[in-house]
C-alpha cells in the first residue's frame, strides 16, 4: 500500500503487537499494509492484518516463546529470509511489540534489524509492562528496549504504568491498552493523513 508514492508497512510482533495492529486496522487508518508476526499460531490467526508470519515454526511447533526473549529471537532468525522478503520495496516501517514477554522481546530488534539492513526507515513503537506483572518481566523489557535502540531511527516507548496514572483512575484495562494502540495509531495516521 502506497501513500503518495511511499510504501508504509506496520508490523505487530508477539500479542501485544498484533493486538495493536487489528485495533489499528479497525480505526481505519489507509495506505497502509499491516502485517502479524507471532510465533503463537492460534493467536495469529485470529489477527486481521494483510500479512501473518508465523515466525520459527520448526522452533516452537506453534506454540509461543513461553515468555522467553532468546526463543522469540532465535525464531525470528529462523524466518529472517521471509521477513525480508516482506519488507523489502518498504520506504517507511513502524514495529509495534509489547515488551517484557518472549516474542515481542525477542524478535522485534531482530526484524528492526533486517529493516536496517533494506534501509528502511524504522519506526518502534513499544510498550513496557505495569508495575504489577514484576521485576523480572520489566528487566526483560528494558533488555528488549535497549536492543531495539540499536536498530531503529526512532523508538517511542509507552510505559503502561504511566497510561493508568494519566487516565482516569477508574480506567479499565482494556481502555488503558486501547491508550497504547492509539500512540501507534497517532503516529502513523500523522504520516499517511498528510
Amino acid at each position: 500500500m502506497t501513500h503518495e508514492g511511499e510504501v508504509i508497512k506496520v508490523i505487530g510482533v508477539g500479542g501485544g503487537g498484533c493486538n495493536a495492529v487489528d485495533n489499528m486496522m479497525r480505526s481505519g487508518v489507509k495506505h497502509v499494509e499491516y502485517i502479524c508476526a507471532n510465533t503463537d499460531a492460534k493467536a495469529l490467526s485470529r489477527n486481521q492484518a494483510h500479512h501473518l508470519i508465523q515466525l520459527g515454526h520448526s522452533l516452537t511447533r506453534g506454540l509461543g516463546a513461553g515468555s522467553v526473549p532468546e526463543v522469540g529471537k532465535k525464531a525470528a532468525m529462523e524466518d529472517r529470509e521471509k521477513l525480508a522478503a516482506l519488507l523489502k520495496g518498504t520506504d517507511m516501517l513502524f514495529i509495534a511489540s509489547g515488551m517484557g514477554g518472549g516474542t515481542g522481546t525477542g524478535a522485534a530488534p531482530v526484524i528492526a534489524d533486517i529493516a536496517r539492513s533494506l534501509n528502511i526507515l524504522t519506526v518502534g513503537v513499544v510498550t513496557r509492562p505495569f508495575q504489577y506483572e514484576g521485576e523480572k518481566r520489566r528487566k526483560i523489557a528494558d533488555e528488549g528496549i535497549t536492543e531495539m535502540r540499536k536498530f531503529v531511527d526512532s523508538l517511542i516507548v509507552i510505559p503502561n504504568e504511566k497510561l493508568m496514572t494519566e487516565l482516569d483512575e477508574d480506567v479499565s484495562m482494556r481502555d488503558a491498552f486501547a491508550a497504547a494502540d492509539e500512540v501507534l495509531r497517532g503516529a502513523v495516521g500523522g504520516i499517511t493523513e498528510v
